[in-house]
């Protein structure tokens, strides 16, 4: 079936209309609804009601001249520009240049007119017609992706970009709601974003489990860079068909937000840009296809500039932190290394001067003054490059199977050595303690920094506890003091470096253990909470899974 084209005769002369009529209705590649007009006035207010592809303009006209009509159209702004073939009784040379000049597609004279001639010259100016058509609505829509990229990329902040890319997006294609739907490492993925805040089928695209990270063919990472408006004869797997489905395509134009990956020749799939319409099954156009995908490569742009400038801060800020940590280490070394200092100097120097006037007694508490100072400074030593290797992400985690009971048999015994007359260290143990897979290093840290604290801030002595409970996935162990506690205000950010409560005194520290313990339990994949009463003492609670998440590490496999 052949295309209709909309033709318009200006022409006062019946009978000349009436030839031109005949000519082209004989056209067998072209069929036409011939409008016709005996002046220009009449002319040009059929122009106003009707899109006409073509204008058939007589050159002597009874109300104005055909050049002074086409300064007319030009006043009124047809967006395109409307073809016109100027038509003429006799060949003016002078007259064809100065329709030309005007915009006149062809200029034919009248005595010379032959069906053939006037038919190919009209087809020819519906074909530049619809070209100019085309390039018209190119610029357009060239211009509205320009100006809707603009506003996208007017912030740096990626939850602003989204939600001013899908109220642009949605005024743009003017349908029902437009969301940013963000696919998660674990396969699933959330809307982030939506033009309509409330709607019935807001669930629709929520939590779909996204089977986009397939590797095969063409279609890995969601495969071409189009919106697919037949998935039928996309060529697409199985699985990729099945999720484009739950966000039903007949209805939703559906098109993937790539960002660029330098360090690898695919594009990394983000999420989707999603346009859907509501109201019955819209056919979308193939222009409103390439704006969405045009849109969505400017919206990856943004979202890319906004995550790099998120990495920059957030670099920014762990450098502040890591300038202030180490201004804090600096401080707390030259704070805390000063007494134990001053007491070896003293010691050493005394055995030194005065070591044949001392008895055997007295040179061996000078002894274990240098020994007990020494193994202070050396722990808070271990204690700085501990919490260094946490501070830059750095801390080895290597568990292994490890028999729990006799572990912490062996750390009491190592913290009987240490304790004082004042102080009487209980052990208890129940339930299934094996199968347990930990990182022994870090377990000392844990058990070592939390007895050295429920001994250190106990000054007056008391009984210090330790409990430890097997269950079938975790076990559980808590440190129960009787010691000074802590106050309610310093308890929340006890766990950062550094921090120690008010109410320490002079009592020796670095506000390291608590710090060091957290990290080391967080490595496990465990919890610590901690409770304290003022006068009262404080109990610090350990829940570790058996088997640390992400490890690694087969428990059954390497005990065969």
């Amino acid at each position: 079936m052949l295309d209709i084209s909309t033709l318009l005769i200006i022409d006062d002369c019946a009978a000349d209309r009436k030839i031109y009529r005949r000519y082209l209705l004989q056209d067998p590649y072209q069929s036409y609804q011939i409008l016709e007009a005996d002046c220009a006035e009449n002319g040009l207010a059929l122009c106003q009601k009707n899109h006409c592809h073509v204008i058939l303009l007589d050159f002597c006209l009874p109300d104005m001249s055909g050049l002074e009509f086409f300064d007319k159209l030009a006043q009124e702004r047809f967006d395109p520009p409307l073809a016109v073939i100027m038509l003429t009784g006799r060949g003016d040379e002078e007259v064809a240049v100065q329709a030309m000049k005007r915009g006149a597609q062809d200029y034919l004279v009248k005595h010379y007119l032959k069906p053939d001639v006037l038919q190919l010259a009209v087809r020819n100016a519906i074909k530049q017609s619809c070209l100019q058509a085309q390039l018209c609505k190119n610029r357009e829509r060239q211009r509205l992706i320009a100006t809707t990229a603009l506003r996208i990329r007017q912030s740096l902040d990626l939850e602003q970009i989204l939600n001013t890319a899908v109220v642009e997006v949605q005024q743009l294609l003017k349908c029902d709601r437009v969301l940013v739907y963000k696919f998660a490492a674990d396969n699933g993925g959330k809307t982030v974003a939506s033009s309509v805040e409330s709607w019935e089928t807001v669930t629709q695209c929520n939590d779909i489990q996204a089977i986009c990270h397939e590797v095969g063919g063409e279609n890995h990472h969601w495969g071409c860079k189009l919106a697919i408006p037949q998935l039928s004869e996309a060529g697409l797997s199985h699985s990729y068909l099945n999720l484009l489905k739950q966000f039903n395509p007949k209805i939703n134009l559906v098109v993937p937000i790539n960002l660029s990956n330098n360090s690898k020749p695919e594009d990394q799939i983000w999420g989707l840009l999603i346009a859907h319409h509501k109201s019955g099954e819209r056919q979308w156009q193939a222009d409103e296809v390439e704006i969405l995908n045009e849109l969505s490569v400017q919206l990856a742009i943004a979202i890319q500039q906004a995550e790099l400038l998120a990495q920059t801060q957030a670099a920014l800020v762990k450098e502040k932190q890591l300038n202030t940590f180490k201004s804090q280490i600096v401080a707390t070394v030259s704070h805390e290394y000063r007494t134990p200092l001053t007491s070896i100097l003293a010691a050493a120097s005394t055995l030194i001067k005065h070591s044949q006037r001392l008895d055997e007694l007295k040179q061996q508490r000078l002894l274990g003054i240098i020994e007990q100072k020494a193994r202070s400074m050396s722990k808070l030593v271990d204690n700085m490059l501990m919490v260094n290797q946490i501070e830059l992400d750095k801390t080895r985690f290597q568990p292994i199977p490890l028999d729990l009971l006799q572990f912490f048999c062996d750390l009491m015994e190592q913290a009987q050595e240490t304790l004082t007359e004042r102080h009487e260290l209980i052990f208890n143990s129940s339930g299934n303690n094996k199968g347990f897979c930990g990182d022994r290093g870090l377990l000392q840290q844990i058990f070592v920094n939390l007895i050295s604290n429920a001994i250190k801030y106990s000054p007056q002595g008391g009984s210090v506890e330790v409990y430890l409970l097997g269950r079938e996935l975790d076990v559980m162990f808590y440190i129960k003091d009787e010691g000074i506690g802590i106050p309610m205000a310093d308890q929340q950010k006890l766990f950062q470096s550094f921090s120690r409560g008010s109410n320490v005194g002079t009592i020796s520290g670095t506000g390291l253990g608590l710090a060091i313990a957290k990290s080391c339990v967080e490595l496990h994949g465990g919890s610590i909470t901690l409770s304290s009463q003022i006068g009262q003492g404080t109990k610090v609670t350990v829940s570790l899974p058996k088997q640390p998440p992400f490890s690694g590490y087969n428990t059954a496999s390497n005990q065969s």
